[in-house]
């Protein structure tokens, strides 16, 4: 069968150089190497092709039809372990019969954000997920309190994973090239199991003073009350109110949002 065209609609940049690959694949290794692995766009398999050879349950998740057909073709070992379908759309308590699995692949650039959401909606499935990002993407997941990268990805994933940058990978080893530097990490499940607050609101509340990232929280919070649920007397003279968001520690967002969840 003849090989797949990159399709820009997909936002598809398919990885060409084979050591780079393998590293990606064996990025699954640690910490559960017994654990089933889930693959997302595998187009032609440059990845899968290692991921196969490991002693461990694989399955692989594609959208892209000509993709599917190409895997089907070159990947027999899979048997009925090809999805053809949209990850996003996937209830993932089937894909292994509600077993935990480990989540991988070369992400596809405009939706690696949903693709954490997910994973997120679904932490208790997923222990750990590795894989292939846009550079600016993983260091902001990665990146700590006080500085300009760190944000709602980085709140929101580190309240339930650790992140790791593990290195990066320049643009010209993909077919077609992109525009940007792709980076590969590892989140793996800490230890946390309730966060202490209203996780809703939690999500809520990071989003909100994040979108207003440069205004002071006593700015960026008022949006969270209305007529029926205003703010208590004297919340925002709380010393607090004067930071702003990247300078709060996960914690300290924690502590927020109990603060807000008493009005509601």
């Amino acid at each position: 069968m003849k090989q797949v065209r990159p399709k820009k609609n997909l936002g598809q940049h398919f990885l060409t150089d084979l050591s780079i690959a393998k590293r990606i694949a064996d990025t699954v290794d640690e910490p559960y190497p017994e654990l089933p692995v889930l693959e997302v766009g595998p187009g032609m398999g440059v990845m899968t092709q290692y991921l196969v050879e490991k002693p461990r349950p694989l399955k692989v998740v594609e959208i892209d039809r000509e993709s599917v057909a190409y895997l089907r073709e070159n990947f027999p070992r899979l048997n009925n372990n090809i999805i053809g379908g949209d990850f996003l759309r996937m209830d993932l308590h089937e894909v292994f019969e509600g077993q935990q699995f480990i989540l991988t692949g070369n992400y596809p650039y405009d939706i690696s954000s949903q693709i954490f959401f997910k994973m997120l909606d679904n932490k208790e499935l997923i222990p750990c997920c590795t894989g292939m990002i846009q550079h600016e993407v993983a260091v902001r997941m990665a990146s700590q309190p006080g500085n300009k990268q760190y944000g709602i990805l980085s709140v929101l994933i580190q309240a339930w994973y650790d992140v790791e940058y593990l290195f990066t990978v320049e643009p010209s080893v993909f077919n077609p090239p992109p525009k940007v530097q792709s980076a590969v990490i590892r989140m793996t499940r800490n230890a946390v199991t309730d966060l202490g607050c209203d996780e809703q609101l939690f999500r809520r509340i990071v989003k909100a003073t994040f979108n207003q990232r440069r205004k002071m929280l006593r700015v960026s919070l008022r949006q969270i009350f209305d007529v029926n649920h205003p703010a208590p007397t004297g919340f925002f003279d709380n010393p607090m109110m004067t930071r702003r968001p990247e300078q709060l520690s996960i914690p300290e967002f924690v502590e927020l949002t109990n603060k807000v969840s008493a009005v509601f």
